[in-house]
């Protein structure tokens, strides 16, 4: 009964939200595209004719306000487990990011041409409890910063969602052994009772060492 009322009561708070409402206005697939939209105004992220790629991108409201971004001549290739509807212009795989293999099938499809921007925003089922939740939630952060270190190319720029925690300050003190400037950011759009943030690392410049 109760996990009947709270589903209620987020289904209607979901329905009176005004980030829902824009996004069905203007066609993003889900109300995350703000947050990035808002990370972008502040750190001016996203050029035409970047490469990007969008690890946990579905439903796909990042990927597509990214290919705005970066124009005809850029390149967006969005990775998620669950499937996802295709999006115009968007290289689309449904793949585990924790399997090796992602990394050969991104290669065998676009060659190993680096990315000028890695975004991120992975993150578990979460059940509560945050003996079981936290180290899920380092786990996809760790799993997002070791394929940038594949990937990124130099002075590029890596985008991860973290949540405060253990471990929070030791990947932040890392991520600035490796970038020329770290911020963190909690954008408007992201829910008010929820500990997510972003990491906006800018500034690739040395070989990102396993945490």
């Amino acid at each position: 009964m109760k996990s009947n009322q709270f589903n209620k009561q987020w289904f209607k708070k979901h329905l009176t939200d005004p980030y829902v409402k824009l996004a069905q206005q203007q066609g993003f697939r889900s109300r995350a595209a703000y947050k990035l939209i808002m990370l972008d105004e502040k750190d001016r992220l996203f050029h035409k004719g970047q490469k990007v790629l969008d690890l946990g991108a579905a439903p796909g409201a990042w990927s597509q306000f990214v290919k705005q971004q970066v124009g005809d001549q850029g390149e967006v290739c969005a990775i998620d487990l669950l499937p996802l509807e295709p999006i115009p212009g968007v290289l689309c795989l449904q793949c585990d990011a924790s399997d090796e293999a992602m990394l050969q099938q991104l290669y065998a499809l676009r060659g190993l041409k680096p990315f000028d921007i890695v975004i991120s925003d992975m993150a578990p089922n979460l059940s509560g409890l945050a003996s079981i939740d936290q180290p899920r939630i380092h786990y996809l952060m760790k799993l997002a910063l070791e394929i940038a270190a594949e990937v990124l190319k130099k002075k590029g720029c890596f985008l991860v969602k973290a949540f405060h925690g253990k471990g929070f300050d030791v990947y932040v003190q890392h991520l600035r052994t490796c970038f020329d400037r770290v911020v963190v950011r909690k954008p408007a759009a992201s829910r008010s009772g929820s500990s997510e943030v972003y990491l906006v690392a800018q500034g690739y410049q040395t070989s990102i060492t396993k945490l």
